[in-house]
């Protein structure tokens, strides 16, 4: 719908849907992890989960709210693949964020595959790992 069009629906009356009317699936920086230090704490004192695409460092961070980061090790292949990894792993968690339970920080290792692999398969195997709707994961 264009400019006029809008304008001519407003007034008459019609109301437009925005996208402010919608729930937001992004991705703010409060949900993630930024420095090394929350990096190193869930290494050291969380639990590991595996699979066949990933491995998930889970630890339980006392807020209202889920904190995620990933690490991609170049020896996973060139910037492209490992850049296409983050980007699948990124819209996983975004548009399922409101599935995950909270109060955890969670680090995902990909392993080389997740690359290539189906998109849908691999959004089932990441959150068949991460905790949903309890306190335990």
């Amino acid at each position: 719908m264009d400019g006029k069009s809008l304008r001519n629906a407003a007034r008459k009356g019609a109301t437009v849907s925005h996208a402010s009317d919608l729930p937001r699936l992004g991705f703010p920086r409060a949900c993630r992890l930024i420095r090394r230090a929350e990096y190193d704490a869930v290494y050291r004192e969380g639990r590991r989960r595996s699979s066949r695409e990933f491995a998930v460092f889970l630890r339980p961070n006392g807020l209202r709210l889920s904190r995620f980061g990933w690490s991609i090790k170049k020896a996973l292949g060139s910037a492209v693949k490992r850049n296409r990894m983050r980007r699948r792993i990124r819209e996983i968690i975004r548009s399922h964020r409101q599935e995950i339970a909270t109060g955890w920080d969670i680090v995902i290792h990909p392993r080389s595959t997740v690359a290539t692999a189906k998109f849908s398969p691999l959004g089932e195997e990441l959150l068949k790992l991460l905790p949903r709707n309890t306190t335990e994961p």
